[in-house]
């Protein structure tokens, strides 16, 4: 059975003798080592963190275990958040958890219908928005400063607090931090936390080095790259569709300090990574994750080298997040067959997979 974050780092959280212990078993996620995408990056190691095998299945259970925690402390019997999908999804199984009522707000037609099905199975208030990502944050950050209900975004420092745990997790595994830290940027919050993570270890003596950060947007949801808000970000990947993210400054110092950098990539340089990471890793995320390594695909091609270099990319969450991608990604690939033997013989023997003939 795993601590939990609470328990496994409390001494680096900021936890009173009254902050309630609660945990459904998120943190201490796989680094999984590429054996495959390692050899095109051209890096001496390349690790893939599996948020996605946290309880929800994202790394927004990092985050949300503090700040439900926190809200508890405060006798709070409500939280609230606009999302996305992952974040509705991880406050509602923490609010269950924890007897609290969860409030969520999504923009209408623009998240996944896996993440909604999470926050409504457990029993979450779902109302959607018929606007964005951004003007749903506006009203419940404006609602929480009028009524006795618990913010639970990631404007909250306490979410920043739980997800900084990643980083320590990496370099608890590898012994340090690694050279490069590639991770997929929405709000932000993620890649702030990771840098504070890294820097807290380091100032703490666990850590001998600091990575560079490696940010990447989503190209029609890049509000960073083009140093301005986008007002109707356009991206496959939902869960970093966000054109003014609450974490901006967060993220220009997390690329600064580190000598890193946040840049762009297509909808289809993610999700040609996305089918990569499935076909050749045997990793299956969603779409949004699969920026952290079409990035760092998209800098190898371009001339960037890795050799000599230890690189890790955060996938950020499970592809059962977003199944209906999954089944659009593979149409084709699906063959009827007749209950016979001999039809899928010669089904496999007309592929040349593993069947002889005669």
């Amino acid at each position: 059975m795993g601590q939990g974050v609470l328990r496994r780092y409390a001494e680096y959280l900021p936890l009173t003798p009254r902050t309630p212990m609660i945990t459904l078993g998120e943190g201490e996620t796989p680094l999984v080592k590429s054996r495959h995408l390692v050899k095109e990056v051209g890096c001496d190691e390349l690790y893939l963190k599996l948020e996605g095998c946290n309880p929800t299945g994202s790394f927004k259970d990092r985050g949300m275990v503090v700040a439900v925690a926190k809200a508890l402390e405060a006798g709070s019997t409500s939280i609230i958040c606009a999302s996305t999908g992952n974040t509705s999804a991880s406050a509602a199984a923490y609010a269950a958890y924890c007897g609290l009522v969860a409030i969520v707000l999504v923009p209408k037609g623009e998240v996944a219908k896996g993440k909604l099905a999470q926050a409504m199975a457990c029993g979450a208030r779902v109302l959607t928005v018929n606007g964005n990502f951004d003007e749903a944050l506006k009203i419940v950050r404006d609602l929480t400063q009028r009524h006795p209900i618990y913010l639970v975004n990631s404007v909250n420092p306490y979410r920043v607090e739980g997800q900084k745990t990643a980083a320590f997790e990496v370099v608890d595994d590898l012994g340090d931090a690694p050279d490069y830290l590639c991770i997929p940027v929405g709000n932000a919050g993620n890649i702030t936390a990771y840098w504070k993570g890294f820097v807290e270890y380091h100032r703490a003596g666990k850590a001998k080095s600091l990575p560079r950060m490696m940010g990447f947007q989503a190209a029609g949801a890049a509000p960073i790259v083009l140093g301005a808000p986008v007002a109707k970000p356009q991206t496959v990947a939902s869960a970093i569709r966000i054109g003014n993210p609450a974490s901006w400054e967060g993220a220009l110092r997390a690329r600064d300090e580190s000598t890193g950098l946040i840049a762009a990539v297509s909808d289809e340089e993610i999700l040609e990574a996305y089918r990569l990471l499935a076909r050749t890793e045997g990793v299956f995320c969603e779409p949004a994750s699969a920026a952290s390594v079409a990035g760092l695909l998209k800098l190898a091609r371009t001339g960037w080298t890795f050799q000599g270099k230890r690189v890790v990319c955060v996938i950020t969450g499970t592809g059962l997040k977003d199944p209906d991608l999954a089944t659009q990604q593979a149409r084709g690939e699906f063959q009827e067959v007749a209950a016979d033997l001999r039809a899928v013989e010669d089904v496999l023997l007309s592929l040349n997979i593993g069947v002889r003939a005669g």
